[in-house]
Parts: C-alpha cells; structure tokens; sequence
C-alpha cells in the first residue's frame, strides 16, 4: 500500500543532501506530498509536486509502480533507483536534465538593463487575478500556474512576470513551485516570439522581483538551451543528472 505521510521530518534523512527545491517544498509541506509505503519506519519515499516525482531511500517497487496520474517526470537518488524505475517502466524515456548551483549573487545592474530591452509594443505585468487566467488556456503558459492547487495558493505564494503583445501573453517567467526561502522558475516562449529576447528579459525581471523580496530564485534546466539562458542571467552550471519520462497511459509490465 501506498500512504501520503503528514510527518515529513520521518524521511528527512532520506533526502538528506539532495540539493533540489521541489523535494524541500514537499517536506516542508508548502505545496506538494510525499509518499511512503510504510507509515511508522519508512525506508523509502517518493516526494511529488506538478509533474516531478523524487524517490529516495532504499529501493521499492511498489511505489515506483503506484505512480501519480498522468504525465511524471521520474528523478532517482542513485543508480539503484535508476534500476528499479527501468523494471517497472521499461518504454520509460531515459533524459539528461541539468542542475544549477543554488548558490548565485546576481548582479542586480546587470538584470536591470536586461529588463530596460524590452522591445518596442511589449509590455511586462506581474501575474495577479486577471493574468492567472490568461494563463490558463494555453499550454506553453499554462505551467506557469498549474502546479498550485488554485489560484488563491498561486496568488499567495507564487511569483511571475509575462510579457504581452497586443493584450496575449507571449512570454513570461513564473514559479513552478515554492518553498520556503524561494521559487523554482518555470520560463516559456510562444513559438512565433522565441529568438527575440523575451525569455530573458521576463526572467531578469521575475529574478528582480525574488529578491526584493528576499526569495531565492532557484533553476533546473531541461535542456542545454535552459542551461545557457540560465548562465546569461549569472546561474552557474552544477551537474547532470538522469530522470525518466513516464507518460500517462505507461504500465507496469
């Protein structure tokens, strides 16, 4: 059987080192869940927030085939879990995502003057009740908001920017998530406007806007696109590491 644990301090250790924000948002119970298979000891634990699922301790099958529904991005603490996850999701999609240090002093000059190229006929707003909505309907913007449970825990503790063409947004930097010191940053471009810059700029401002706040705002890049845009903004490149895309239609075999 499969629990969602409401003491998360039994399977800190587990974790223990594991340098990613979407785990602290589960144990530190700001958004997100974490599962085990066992309620009073657990050896093992799964902590799930929007589409990532984390697994960390000793290996377990059981929890790795009782996913969540829907599309998951599966993320092993080694190689052991590595092993247990391509035995139970064999067509699973092996992937390289790249991690950025957590550690960055952003030069706020800098960040400034990235904001001040927004082109001509663009403009910058911050997401509140109206945007949120707009945000919605499409899927390029939709992961802006969507991983919040509603738009009051949105509006509460998540922090965006988009920028807006002729009253659409085009583009924008958002929180994927929170925790507590900060934000992970989803960032995205319509197709037609990507090449222009826009993605940067949205994401100089949302950076701008964390720290005049005192949050942190942390970067996980997907792709070697996101690792490049990330260092232009002053994020260092940390390591590779291995996940799997499990679609949501997979079974186990």
């Amino acid at each position: 059987m499969i629990y969602e644990l409401t003491d998360t301090s039994k399977v800190m250790h587990l974790f223990e080192g594991w340098k990613e924000t979407l785990i602290y948002s589960c144990l530190q119970k700001v958004m997100g869940k974490i599962f085990v298979t066992d309620l009073d000891s657990p050896q093992s634990a799964m902590a799930y927030v929007g589409c990532f699922a984390f697994y960390a301790g000793r290996p377990d099958q059981e929890l790795v085939s009782n996913k969540p529904k829907g599309f998951v991005i599966m993320v092993p603490q080694n190689k052991a879990w590595e092993a247990c996850i391509e035995a139970c999701f064999p067509s699973a999609k092996k992937v390289t995502r790249y991690a950025i240090k957590k550690d960055t002093h952003f030069d706020q000059d800098y960040l400034k003057n990235l904001v001040s190229k927004l082109p001509e006929g663009y403009e910058m707003k911050p997401i509140d009740d109206k945007i949120y909505d707009m945000c919605l309907p499409d899927p390029v913007t939709r992961d802006f908001v969507s991983s919040f449970e509603s738009k009051e825990k949105y509006l509460e503790l998540g922090r965006g920017m988009v920028i807006l063409k002729s009253g659409q947004i085009v583009a924008g930097a958002s929180s994927y998530t929170r925790y507590r010191e900060g934000i992970e940053i989803e960032v995205d471009t319509v197709e037609n406007e990507r090449k222009k810059g826009l993605a940067t700029i949205a994401s100089a401002a949302l950076i701008l806007r964390c720290l005049e706040e005192g949050l942190y705002p942390s970067w996980d890049a997907q792709n070697m696109n996101s690792v490049h845009l990330s260092e232009k903004l002053g994020y260092e490149f940390d390591h590779e590491y291995t996940a799997y895309e499990v679609s949501g239609e997979e079974r186990t075999h």
